[in-house]
């Protein structure tokens, strides 16, 4: 009895393999805005090409260019798969998150504009100081406050209650509305659209007991009432969230001191 065995395909293999695979990446340009505070005082544009496959995101594009081609250009990114935040950058002229947006969504076939994101300091390339963003989350309180003993099981909550301030528990804090507001980047005392959704959060939420104090909070000056209404902070958002409608809705509640 014969032993059944595979012909061989002697046309196929790795090189055409390799070349199949090269004949679907295209040509990029990535123009990134470089800045070291250590070689110069002003930033500049600087362009790299590379081949890549155009389903690739921008993220991947930029791992290639330190990878292969300039080990000092410098980023932030940690999960990539846009639950972190750390990737924020403008692209094209908008905050997207770099591990999110894919080189074939924006027009591969001109130069692709990466910067930083506005409103905060540059450290390095597209580094930014995140500090004065995550201290005006701090201030307003961003976790549950209650009075009594702890309790020895959770704390109930109905469906509807929870629903009440669902879509703001979204976010990750990536600061792409807060640095899309024209409000902080003229003046970075104003708390952004990203603290007031940390308050938002909590203020709605049936078993905290802090609502009236972050309301107080955000009744300064540079609070909910420096919000202009222009929708930034919502086009921007990764997470889909509707920050204009969570700002009005904490300046409805001081209002009228219903949430």
């Amino acid at each position: 009895m014969g032993t059944a065995t595979l012909e061989k395909n002697d046309s196929a293999g790795p090189v055409d393999s390799a070349e199949n695979s090269a004949t679907h990446l295209i040509t990029v340009v990535l123009r990134i805005r470089r800045f070291n505070p250590e070689v110069a005082e002003e930033s500049s544009w600087q362009d790299f090409t590379l081949k890549i496959d155009a389903k690739e995101r921008v993220l991947d594009a930029l791992h290639q260019i330190k990878w292969e081609q300039d080990g000092t250009l410098t980023f932030r990114r940690s999960c990539a798969h846009g639950i972190c935040g750390s990737d924020a950058m403008r692209i094209n002229g908008r905050n997207r998150l770099a591990c999110k947006t894919l080189l074939k969504d924006i027009n591969p076939e001109k130069p692709i504009t990466v910067e930083p994101i506005k409103g905060l300091a540059v450290l390095k390339d597209l580094v930014v100081d995140m500090e004065p963003f995550f201290q005006a989350y701090r201030d307003v309180m961003p976790f549950l406050v209650t009075s009594g003993n702890e309790p020895t099981r959770e704390r109930l909550q109905s469906a509807a209650d929870r629903e009440r301030f669902d879509d703001t528990t979204k976010c990750i804090l990536c600061a792409a509305c807060t640095s899309s507001c024209p409000v902080f980047w003229n003046d970075g005392q104003y708390f952004g659209p990203a603290a007031i959704v940390g308050a938002h959060r909590f203020i709605f939420d049936s078993r905290d007991e802090a609502g009236e104090q972050r309301l107080e909070i955000l009744n300064d000056r540079d609070g909910v009432w420096r919000c202009r209404t222009t929708f930034n902070c919502t086009d921007a958002c990764p997470r889909g969230i509707e920050v204009t409608k969570a700002i009005q809705e904490v300046k409805r509640a001081l209002i009228t001191r219903r949430f």
